[in-house]
This record gives structure tokens, C-alpha cells and sequence, in this order.
């Protein structure tokens, strides 16, 4: 399973972005998929997940200014971030896993697969 981010960027305060994960794996459909971020200094956290079901999941820094959606034709997630601020500045993860429940969801440890990262600078 192979997972690739990209869409990141530098982007000013108020603007918008979309990120994009992209699968390499039989089955997408039956993978939930999920985005973390990592500022500098700081612990990877949970930002937005999308279950088989095409159910969302955000973190409550990002409600209302995030949207994450799934496209299973082109085994592809997107994350739509409108509104971004300082505090959204940092590497972009997606992750993605069969096995995870949502209970789980938000947890880094519950996915075995990772893309590399995409970084988003927002400037203030």
C-alpha cells in the first residue's frame, strides 16, 4: 500500500488549500483514510478522518474550515481547508488502514500506512 500527499503550499492567512491523497492499493473503498499534521516542536495530531462510509471526522480546531471527501474511483482522498490560519502551518499526513475502527480513528497508531507529508505554511 502506497499512499502519496501533495497540495501543499504557502498560503496567507484567511486563504484556502486542498490536499490530495492518493492510493495505490486494491480495495480503496474499504480503507478509512485519514489526515494528521505535525508543526515543528510538536506531536503529530489528529486533523480529519472519512470511513468506508464516506462519514467525516474532524478535530475540533478545524470543524467548520475543513472538509475532507473521497473520490474511490480515482483512490483518491481530498481535504479541503478554507479559512487556514498560523496555527494550521505544518506537515500534512495522509494515513490509511482496513483494520482501524472508528473509536480509533483519531489516533496515529491505528494506521500502518502513511504518505509522506505535505507541507502547508500559512502566513500571518
Amino acid at each position: 500500500v502506497q499512499l502519496q500527499a501533495c497540495g501543499g503550499g504557502l498560503v496567507q492567512a484567511g486563504g484556502s488549500l486542498r490536499l490530495s491523497c492518493a492510493a495505490s492499493v486494491d480495495s480503496f473503498r474499504s480503507y478509512v483514510i485519514s489526515w494528521f499534521r505535525q508543526a515543528p516542536g510538536q506531536e503529530r495530531e489528529f486533523v480529519s478522518a472519512i470511513d468506508r462510509s464516506r462519514r467525516p471526522f474532524y478535530a475540533d480546531s478545524v470543524k467548520g474550515r475543513f472538509s475532507i471527501s473521497r473520490d474511490n474511483a480515482k483512490n483518491t482522498v481530498y481535504l479541503q481547508m478554507n479559512s487556514l490560519v498560523s496555527e494550521d502551518t505544518a506537515v500534512y499526513y495522509c494515513a490509511g488502514d482496513r483494520q482501524v475502527i472508528w473509536s480509533s480513528y483519531f489516533s496515529a497508531n491505528s494506521y500502518n500506512y502513511w504518505g509522506q507529508g505535505t507541507l502547508v505554511t500559512v502566513s500571518s
